[in-house]
């Protein structure tokens, strides 16, 4: 606790002692109000000044310490000074007051409570930001919310001070106005309870809901100015037109389908979308085959000897088809025409709120969602347009294993795809602006990665700027710029750009909408998948955050409900559990905030760490290495984030996102119990490690004596 804390704590206790012993509260009460009322007003007259100064001073002492008598305070203000003068120094007086009692509670408070419930308290304060003001000045003017109790709850918020201030002197004024007003009348007053009748609070409640009702007419309005250049259609073609057969796309179509509501799936390339033609399907494809080579690499540390193997890259390549082939009638039209879609094969493009023209057809519909997906980022460096470099979508083409591969890019893509073609025999190279690989990721993964690489031959590149692409007699070639300033040639048979990817908002008329999008480029989306049109939503890589193919189903969801539901019910996507993992060996799998989060978020957190190299199923397998870090709100067991390295991370992360997602805290997954021996177990031993770091030692002699008495 820092001196700030302790000098506030000890004044407030002085003053709650000083308060009680000396039964301050008997002098803020009607009765003795207006027995002294005479008193004080022939003071006045005579000490306009000094008056008024006591009064202001003792009014903010008042309010900042949360004193009960307010009201009796600003009652004299009428009495003593009039309407004028007293609306004036009461008005300020109590916004001086509630802005120190506000950031006592800021200072005291906020800390300890965000830290324990941050994760709980997320969606309150992203509507504090965006709505605080408004929320403040509903509150200020209905006069049943005790004033001092509000000071003291938005203390524990986002809301800037400054903000604090002006609202509440703005939303407290006609309230003030009543009681000072009623208290030029002071003497003649029986009770305090006859100042606000029911029809008054009514009035005031009123007043505090006409921002918000402005706040809907406004967006109201946008609406309509949006839409009023379009003329919507008297009758439907369809209850919902799905562009982009993707992830997204196909899990909406599914569930509009099967709601027996009329859809139709617009796709202009394959069914399936990125994750099936040229993503998770192929890459993970890959990272099989390549596993595979590695394995016979290392047959004799297994006690397998003269183990051979000779890749055939193309055969590789030709069985990542060959899976593709096999899962495409998962997403094929076939498959989505039984289920009640109709599959048109064509591009799209948005002509209106309610009107989506492909061949030549113009469909007419209630509601639309967006799911284009995203492309490969391609670079503007000098040079590159006349490479012909690979991304993620063409690399599956080539059928000749490249000998030496340059890799543009450390995330997940870039570090997936170089490990594979490493193992099966490319001599490989990545290169990142930034100054470790996965530079989201937790530091004590990457690092661990980053050493996994080197071993295997990956040469690392961190920190390095491109600052040309070209060719010569000796081949194709990069010069990139070191973190020390000084030059390089990097020379390369093949470069992979791998640098993340672009959401897919260009030609099929978001343009002509004036369709607002994100600093990404995605489409600006709320929490129902909405757009600024009401009858269009958009999920997946085009609406972000999140480009991951289980985010796009997430989002699906809710885009698909929502656009059915046509206004009558809405539902919000929650992104307070996110889970991800990067396939390389060992894999990178998260939940939740890691360390590094944390801390530039200013979350306090307690550290649980626990080595896969203890655990005797990753020992029998040869994968001993590896770690499970789990965040935790201090002196507790409330899960805050896991991160995990190590094989099957992907796969065992699960237990912590189930937890995560439905509330439960380690102690549960504690008291789990699994099949031994399985790299499951790993889960429960770093539960139970949390709660071994927990165990009372001061209370272990006294435990050592009871059972020697046992004895």
């Amino acid at each position: 606790m820092n001196k700030a804390r302790i000098v506030l704590l000890a004044v407030l206790a002085a003053v709650v002692a000083l308060y009680l012993t000396l039964d301050l509260g008997q002098y803020l009460t009607l009765a003795y109000a207006q027995s002294q009322l005479d008193t004080l007003r022939d003071f006045s007259r005579s000490n306009f000044a000094l008056t008024a100064g006591v009064f202001f001073t003792a009014y903010v002492l008042v309010t900042a310490l949360s004193i009960p008598g307010a009201a009796i305070m600003t009652l004299l203000g009428g009495a003593i000074f009039g309407l004028g003068w007293g609306l004036l120094l009461v008005s300020f007086a109590s916004t001086l007051g509630a802005t120190l009692a506000f950031l006592a509670s800021r200072l005291l408070l906020r800390d300890y409570v965000q830290n324990k419930f941050g994760s709980s308290l997320k969606t309150v304060n992203a509507g504090v930001e965006r709505d605080g003001a408004f929320y403040l000045f509903t509150l200020r003017m209905i006069p049943v919310f005790p004033f001092f109790l509000i000071n003291l709850v938005m203390g524990l918020t986002p809301i800037k001070t400054l903000t604090f201030f002006w609202v509440s002197q703005t939303g407290m004024l006609i309230g003030t106005a009543v009681y000072v007003n009623a208290g030029v009348e002071l003497g003649q007053l029986n009770s305090l309870s006859g100042l606000l009748s029911g029809s008054l609070i009514l009035s005031f409640a009123l007043l505090a809901l006409l921002p918000w009702v402005g706040k809907l007419l406004i967006s109201a309005i946008k609406r309509n100015r949006l839409t009023k250049a379009y003329t919507r259609p008297k009758t439907f073609d369809t209850n919902l037109v799905v562009i982009g057969a993707g992830s997204g796309g196909l899990v909406a179509s599914i569930i509009a389908a099967g709601a027996k509501a009329n859809v139709i799936l617009i796709e202009k390339h394959k069914m399936g979308g990125d994750c099936l033609n040229t993503g998770c399907v192929p890459s993970k494809t890959l990272i099989s085959s390549a596993k595979v080579a590695e394995t016979i690499r290392q047959a004799e540390a297994f006690g397998i000897r003269n183990a051979s193997g000779t890749v055939d890259f193309a055969a590789v390549m030709e069985r990542v088809q060959g899976v593709i082939k096999t899962i495409e009638p998962h997403d094929s039209v076939e498959r989505f025409t039984g289920l009640g879609v109709e599959c048109v094969q064509g591009e799209a493009f948005i002509r209106s709120p309610w009107e989506v023209e492909v061949n030549g057809r113009v469909i007419t519909t209630r509601s639309i969602i967006v799911a284009t997906g995203a492309r490969p980022f391609i670079p503007d460096v000098p040079g590159l347009s006349g490479i012909r470099y690979l991304h993620s979508d063409n690399v599956w083409d080539i059928r000749e294993l490249p000998e030496r591969l340059l890799v543009l890019g450390g995330g997940p893509i870039g570090c997936e795809l170089a490990q594979s073609f490493a193992r099966l025999g490319s001599n490989v190279s990545i290169l990142d602006r930034a100054d470790r690989l996965m530079s989201r990721e937790d530091i004590e993964a990457t690092t661990l990665i980053e050493s996994k690489f080197r071993d295997q031959g990956i040469t690392l590149l961190l920190g390095h700027h491109m600052q040309q692409f070209g060719s010569d007699a000796e081949g194709d070639f990069l010069i990139s710029q070191s973190p020390d300033g000084a030059e390089h040639r990097i020379s390369f048979n093949k470069v992979l750009v791998a640098l993340g990817r672009k959401p897919n908002v260009e030609g099929f008329g978001l343009e002509q909408l004036k369709m607002p999008l994100t600093p990404q480029g995605a489409i600006q989306v709320n929490d129902a998948m909405q757009t600024v049109y009401p009858t269009i939503f958009a999920c997946g890589d085009v609406a972000g955050p999140w480009q991951f193919t289980h985010m796009a189903s997430f989002q699906a969801w809710y885009a698909t409900l929502n656009a059915l539901a046509g206004g009558l019910k809405t539902f919000r996507a929650n992104y307070r559990v996110v889970p991800r993992a990067t396939f390389t060996d060992p894999e990178v799998a998260r939940v939740g905030l890691n360390e590094q989060e944390a801390n530039e978020q200013g979350v306090k957190y307690e550290l649980t760490h626990f080595n896969l190299d203890r655990l005797d199923r990753a020992l029998a397998d040869g994968h001993a290495y590896g770690f499970i870090k789990i965040l935790t709100v201090p002196g507790s067991d409330k899960i805050l984030g896991v991160t995990m390295v190590g094989p099957q991370a992907g796969e065992l992360i699960g237990s912590f996102v189930f937890a995560m997602t439905h509330n439960l805290g380690l102690k549960k997954i504690g008291g789990t119990t699994h099949i031994y021996p399985t790299m499951l177990e790993g889960n429960r031993f770093a539960a139970n490690a949390w709660r071994s770091a927990r165990v009372p030692q001061h209370l272990l002699p006294w435990a050592e004596k009871f059972f020697r008495w046992r004895l």
